[in-house]
């Protein structure tokens, strides 16, 4: 129990951080670039990047490598149904917020 615990924590830990959070969030509808990160978040190139090896190096996230350029991905399930709970809670018109169906 005590494993699961530092994993669940470690997970909480990584989401705690706005740019993260919605580094995950724009992951969660697919594959993305970090040019594409980047406009669609208004993040610069250097936080970005400090932001992703801190996803990679805690193994949430997964990239390639394709004509120069580097795509990202969720690697870990489990981040899909943390970010699932978190729209509902927080994301969802109003009359959708569930927070007993996360």
């Amino acid at each position: 129990m005590r494993t699961a615990a530092e994993e669940a924590t470690a997970l909480l830990r990584s989401l705690a951080d706005a740019d993260r959070l919605l580094v995950l969030c724009q992951l969660s509808h697919g594959e993305r670039c970090m040019d594409e990160l980047e406009k669609a978040l208004s993040i610069e190139e250097l936080a970005l990047s400090q932001h992703m090896n801190v996803l990679k190096n805690l193994e949430l996230v997964a990239s390639r490598v394709r004509s120069k350029r580097i795509y990202y991905s969720i690697r870990d399930p489990r981040v899909l149904g943390v970010l699932l709970s978190l729209y509902r809670l927080f994301c969802a018109p109003r009359g959708e917020r569930r927070p007993d169906s996360a």
